[in-house]
């Protein structure tokens, strides 16, 4: 991994029902703020929020929001990556290979404007997925692409809240994590999994956070945040629509047990794992669980 700066940017979902036209909206609008980002910035790797195309909530039946996701729809995103000449994070949902199958994507968009790698959320949200009354379809592959920056993985929102995706990509050498979101519950819970995740792993963790209203008219609290290996939150957004940055380098990044702390890191969550106690309990990691709490009822 080299030094370089990476930006989260939180854009709002423009306003109204989903058709092609808002879609297109959308899409000119991610690609104007991060025109002004790099401007501003000079970030080399920006991520844009879960369903930026769109809104997460999207209103609509898969069978609808499939005809609507137009793949050329996405290509002044990039375009955009392309001309500035920078890696492109942003989350569509995408078409399956069936109507009605909607998958929640992540795009990581090289310098030349072509992808170099789509993930497919994992790990649904409540209501999300088609099997439960939703719209999307999950993935089952983890992603990491090895690019000039670094090693990057791509992870949507819930994702973050189930450590096993995580570790799995940093095993295959992530070194910085791409969190594109529209998280629905708390400000706490999104920095407590954004710090959990790269403190598990000794990964950056770039989350860029919904704001606004989506289709169906959920709000989003922004809150985008750049995270280093060492859990400190080294950029912040607020709740309106805007950008944070912060210079990732791989120098300074376990330099200290914790932040401002002048004393040496030396642990390390990957290397130090107890190989053979993980190895005796994989039926189990991998066996149904649920938790013996009763859940709550909609009210």
């Amino acid at each position: 991994m080299k030094a370089f700066t990476a930006a989260a940017i939180q854009v709002a979902p423009r306003p109204g029902p989903l058709t092609v036209g808002s879609i297109r909206s959308n899409v000119d609008h991610c690609v104007t703020m991060v025109e002004r980002c790099v401007a501003e910035t000079g970030a080399e790797l920006v991520v844009l929020p879960e369903s930026a195309t769109t809104g997460f909530t999207p209103g609509c039946p898969p069978e609808h929001l499939w005809e609507l996701l137009a793949p050329s729809a996405v290509a002044p995103l990039h375009e955009v990556a392309g001309r500035l000449g920078i890696h492109l994070v942003f989350g569509s949902y995408e078409r399956g290979p069936a109507p009605g199958t909607v998958h929640n994507a992540a795009h990581l968009i090289g310098p030349d404007g072509a992808t170099l790698a789509t993930y497919h959320k994992t790990h649904l949200f409540h209501g999300e997925a088609a099997a439960d009354g939703g719209w999307v379809t999950p993935g089952d592959a983890a992603v990491v692409v090895r690019t000039p920056l670094g090693s990057i993985g791509l992870m949507i929102c819930f994702d973050g809240d189930y450590p096993e995706l995580a570790r799995v990509m940093a095993v295959r050498g992530a070194e910085i994590i791409c969190r594109p979101s529209a998280l629905l519950r708390s400000a706490d819970i999104w920095e407590l999994t954004n710090r959990a995740r790269a403190y598990d792993n000794h990964v950056y963790v770039v989350g860029a956070n919904a704001t606004g209203t989506d289709p169906a008219g959920v709000i989003y609290f922004g809150n985008s945040m750049i995270v280093t290996p060492i859990a400190e939150v080294v950029a912040r957004a607020a709740s309106h629509e805007g950008w944070v940055s912060a210079r990732l380098d791989p120098e300074s990044a376990l330099r200290s047990l914790t932040p401002g702390s002048n004393v040496a890191q030396r642990f390390d969550h990957l290397g130090d794992r107890n190989l053979a106690f993980i190895k005796g309990h994989l039926d189990e990691l991998a066996a149904p669980a649920h938790t013996s709490f009763p859940r709550g009822t909609p009210t």
